[in-house]
């Protein structure tokens, strides 16, 4: 098999925040104050025990069993804050085994003793809440705010199916002959591997693993070798929460060694991923040799549709919203901002204004909105699109640059003049740049939209009823949201169409991934017992 990386880790460079610092004391005094705060955080944890630094493994925490090594560091300083386990093939063999050994008993409770168990992992996760938002922020470098409202947002996808998990219905089906009876039930899929990404530490990993314990199966996480702090944080509270030993596992590392295995075990069942479309078609490709179940969240290239008749207020604040979360870095950012020749200028002004207003800086620094990118690939990558875009004709109407003095932070950006011709129009930037493109008509307007193999989210901003849903229904999307930035929620659900990926997270429609239908005809019921 083809080996698959899912990740990737780059040097670390030291980070500093103020535009307006310029000697060379003042930066080195600045610095150490990062580091102070990184201390700071780090030292007021509220349980020190939730800063795990092992693998999780059949309920028992584990260093790797050749015992090498790899480094988490704080993307806003470059500091190291720990090392984890650098795991490979042996590692996740055993994990596969424990998970595969706890499904026996994990899946024969009761829905109301899974969901019981679900629910105080959710009751532990709230009370961390402060906790988690702060490892998120040292590792993955959002706002605290924001991390804060991840972990909110991630734990309610636990509360969500521990509700699901006593509504797994099966049916009967009306006999065709008067001595059969026919049923149909639901019962769990099996062992599950569940790839994560680093944007979103938390809530992607709850997204997956709270459906798939709720229907009775086990998990084993890989989570991204840039983040595995949350992971492991939110796997210590579910320990403490009751699931049993080996029903959740946590395993990081070598990314292909550890994914290769997942694909090859006829133990795991089902796979789950959340990350680049490139990756996303590997896993394909490799499940298929033993048949696994597969759900993918991939890569988007979300338009945002900014008409004539669009309320300027409500789009500038949606558009922005849409964009600027997570500094860029989420797969339903709005990519391109498609607006109508008629409201173009005053729309352009006005988002630039409001972009002016994004403040930059480490994460624990309450006013700040917009922290650094994951690593120097990611700005290298901004960089490289903004470099293309401009040699093609786009104009820099704000931004364009790596933040003053420092290395992975980059300046909130709005480009204008934007077409099609240029990758930030068919790709994802993945950072915080915000392209303005014209269109004339709905129709051109619609074909713009859809003029890309993506098709996770998209975005609508108009006061006309009919053409809100027009379209809506037109566009090749899985999500649409109309006069609205942020459209994520534990109740509905979240997917792509075309090379977005496959099946759904969130909502009801997000149990149906990790079940089974099984079909049972039962004859001879016409006599006496």
């Amino acid at each position: 098999m083809a080996r698959i990386g899912f990740c990737f880790r780059t040097s670390q460079h030291l980070l500093i925040r103020s535009s307006s610092l310029s000697s060379s004391s003042q930066s080195h005094q600045f610095l150490r104050q990062m580091s102070m705060a990184t201390q700071t955080a780090v030292s007021t944890l509220s349980d020190p025990g939730l800063l795990r630094s092992q693998g999780l493994i059949g309920g028992k925490w584990v260093q790797a069993y050749d015992g090498k090594t790899i480094q988490v560091n704080n993307p806003a300083t470059g500091e190291v804050i720990t090392n984890v386990p650098c795991m490979g093939r042996k590692e996740t063999t055993d994990a596969i085994s424990s998970a595969s050994e706890a499904f026996k008993t994990w899946s024969k409770l009761t829905a109301n003793e899974r969901s019981k168990c679900l629910r105080k992992w959710y009751d532990l996760l709230i009370a961390h809440k402060e906790d988690l938002g702060k490892l998120i922020t040292l590792e993955q470098g959002k706002p605290l705010k924001e991390a804060i409202g991840e972990v909110t947002y991630g734990a309610n996808f636990i509360e969500f199916y521990a509700e699901e998990a006593k509504r797994i219905y099966g049916d009967i089906i009306p006999a065709t002959l008067t001595d059969r009876r026919l049923f149909v039930l639901k019962q769990p899929i099996g062992v599950v591997g569940a790839i994560t990404p680093w944007n979103f530490p938390l809530a992607m990993i709850t997204r997956k693993v709270g459906p798939a314990l709720a229907c009775g199966c086990t998990v084993v996480i890989k989570p991204s070798e840039l983040t595995p702090l949350t992971a492991l944080a939110a796997a210590e509270l579910s320990i403490q929460a009751g699931i049993p030993p080996g029903a959740v596992n946590v395993v990081m590392g070598n990314a292909s060694e550890i994914g290769d295995t997942l694909l090859e075990s006829s133990q795991v069942r089902k796979i789950t991923f959340t990350g680049s479309t490139a990756v996303g078609k590997k896993l394909m490709a490799g499940a298929a040799q033993t048949v696994k179940k597969v759900s993918l969240e991939l890569g988007g290239n979300a338009p945002c549709i900014v008409f004539d008749d669009a309320d300027i207020d409500v789009a500038v604040k949606g558009s922005l919203a849409a964009k600027f979360r997570n500094s860029g870095q989420t797969c339903v950012c709005a990519n391109r901002i498609i607006v109508q020749e008629g409201i173009y200028e005053k729309f352009a002004n006005a988002f630039v204004s409001a972009v002016k207003k994004l403040e930059v800086g480490y994460g624990f620094t309450e006013s700040v909105s917009q922290g650094p990118l994951i690593n120097d690939a990611a700005v290298q990558k901004v960089e490289s699109f903004l470099q293309d875009a401009t040699s093609k004709g786009a104009k820099v109407l704000l931004g364009g640059k790596r933040h003053s003095l420092g290395m992975t932070f980059y300046e909130p950006t709005v480009l204008g003049e934007v077409n099609n011709e240029m990758l930030i129009a068919s790709q994802e930037v993945f950072g915080p740049v915000a392209p303005l493109l014209r269109f004339k008509t709905e129709e051109e307007a619609i074909h713009i939209a859809n003029d890309t193999n993506a098709g996770l989210a998209a975005y609508v901003f108009t006061t006309n009823v009919q053409r809100s849903w027009r379209v809506s229904e037109a566009l090749e999307y899985g999500i649409v949201g109309v006069n609205e930035g942020i459209i994520s929620t534990e109740v509905a659900p979240f997917g792509g169409v075309k090379q977005s990926g496959l099946g759904r997270e969130g909502s009801k429609y997000g149990m149906d991934e990790y079940l089974e239908v099984k079909y049972v005809c039962m004859g001879n019921m016409g006599g006496n017992a």
